[in-house]
């Protein structure tokens, strides 16, 4: 099996971590880890589409990540 395939269903595997995961913080960690992974593997492809979502989804998953650090877990939904 060729790596990027291999690094692309590990994205995939920290997309499905994330989605299970109860503490926002992890769960926005594994969004990046999988952002970055998928990136990868997009740029592998060559599916500017694809590109360009990983992009966008790395960057939301980063500053939804800052935001936690400064609003105290109390407030946040559960």
């Amino acid at each position: 099996m060729d790596i990027f395939k291999i690094i692309g269903a590990i994205g995939v595997l920290f997309i499905v971590a994330a989605v299970l995961l109860k503490d926002r913080k992890k769960q926005n960690m594994s969004f990046i880890a999988a952002g970055i992974l998928l990136e990868i593997y997009s740029i592998y492809i060559g599916d500017m589409v694809f590109i360009v979502l990983e992009i966008v989804f790395i960057a939301a998953a980063v500053y939804e990540f800052f935001n936690l650090r400064r609003v105290p877990s109390s407030s946040l939904p559960q």
